[in-house]
């Protein structure tokens, strides 16, 4: 089993440490429904990408009450 031949120091552990940060994703509104999505991917919302609809979007039927 590897075992480290010497004790890494306080300072390089926290400088190792540092780069452990979470990075917010990049988010831009669509040109068409202006809902937040990531750049370069389909609308999730409305279903285009560069002004042209490649998905069609799935609407969700409201639940009616039996009586």
């Amino acid at each position: 089993m590897a075992v480290p031949k010497k004790r890494r120091s306080k300072s390089k552990k926290r400088m190792k440490k540092a780069c452990w940060k979470i990075v917010l994703p990049n988010l831009r509104p669509c040109p068409s429904c202006r809902v937040l999505s990531a750049p370069h991917m389909v609308c999730y919302q409305c279903g285009h990408y560069k002004d042209r609809l490649l998905v069609k979007p799935k609407l969700k039927k409201p639940k009616q009450k039996e009586t």
